[in-house]
């Protein structure tokens, strides 16, 4: 890339690629890199993005399955699953970086591609605050430092038009399903749960103790959501809208709000994310009116 006859302003972009690189991951590891990384495998759907949108995707070579957004991503050579890496292949493919994920990606993976040399940039987004700061690092490991300062600050000035927009407004009672049998939910400290506190709702298992509780229907009834959201059964919107449906016929639900989200723009830890959020934002804000019509009949 950097090879030939250049002119002086080439030369000088050359020499910025080349700096040496030292970050701290989610882990609390510092990583050194002689160079930003030009051959990088991502170990997570999210990392993948996450690259993508930093403007390191020339410089993926490698990713997980359901590494599916955007289209380019669906050429890379596949490495396994976030589950469960394949090594043999991963090293094949002669990285210079991996981009992990903390909670998806098995322990015991990460270490053995460090014992063979691979830095691994471990990554654990849990807050809307971490998806900027997250891009701004991979941007500095891979030499893409513009793009990826302006991906983040495009996310930023995003969140900060929501919250702007939706501060101060009535709270609405949100139960988030994850999955419907068991039902699954999420609490506080999820990243969902900052998107539902974003729009000004009000996430009804935040106090569980799990990062994504099993919980019964008698519980949801019991906390009174004033809107279900979701989309993680792999259900198409209408399925998911009917399986609430049939419930009906028990009181504390027959009023509920019922609103599917594609679960790629709401549970994956990437800019999407931001789509996933004017969404509940928007069923929220339809909540809220419907609940001050009633008020007024």
């Amino acid at each position: 890339m950097c090879g030939g006859l250049l002119s002086a302003a080439a030369l000088g972009a050359c020499a910025a690629f080349a700096q040496p690189v030292a970050i701290t991951d989610d882990r609390g590891v510092r990583l050194a890199l002689a160079a930003p990384a030009a051959r990088i495998v991502a170990l997570a759907p999210h990392a993948t993005e996450l690259a993508f949108a930093a403007g390191a995707g020339e410089r993926l070579v490698g990713a997980v399955r359901f590494s599916d957004f955007p289209a380019a991503a669906r050429a890379l050579p596949g490495v396994g699953d976030a589950a469960r890496i394949d090594l043999e292949r991963a090293l094949a493919l002669r990285p210079d970086l991996a981009i992990g994920w903390k909670s998806g990606n098995q322990p015991g993976d990460i270490e053995k591609l460090e014992r063979l040399g691979i830095p691994v940039f471990v990554t654990e987004p849990e807050r809307l605050a971490d998806i900027p700061r997250l891009l701004r690092a991979i941007g500095e490991l891979a030499g893409t430092r513009a793009r990826a300062h302006g991906a983040a600050r495009d996310f930023e000035l995003g969140l900060a038009d929501l919250g702007r927009e939706f501060a101060g407004l009535a709270p609405v009672r949100v139960f988030y399903e994850i999955w419907h049998r068991p039902l699954i939910t999420v609490n506080g400290r999820h990243m969902i749960s900052d998107v539902i506190r974003l729009c000004g709702g009000r996430n009804v298992f935040a106090g569980a103790p799990a990062l994504a509780p099993v919980v019964s229907l008698e519980a949801v009834i019991a906390a009174r959501p004033q809107v279900i959201l979701g989309g993680g059964s792999a259900a198409p919107p209408q399925e998911f809208v009917a399986a609430w449906r049939r419930y009906r016929r028990i009181s504390a639900l027959r009023d509920v709000a019922v609103r599917f989200v594609p679960a790629d723009e709401i549970q994956r830890q990437s800019p999407r994310i931001l789509e996933g959020a004017r969404a509940i934002c928007s069923y929220l804000a339809q909540v809220r009116k419907t609940a001050t019509a009633d008020e007024h009949r």
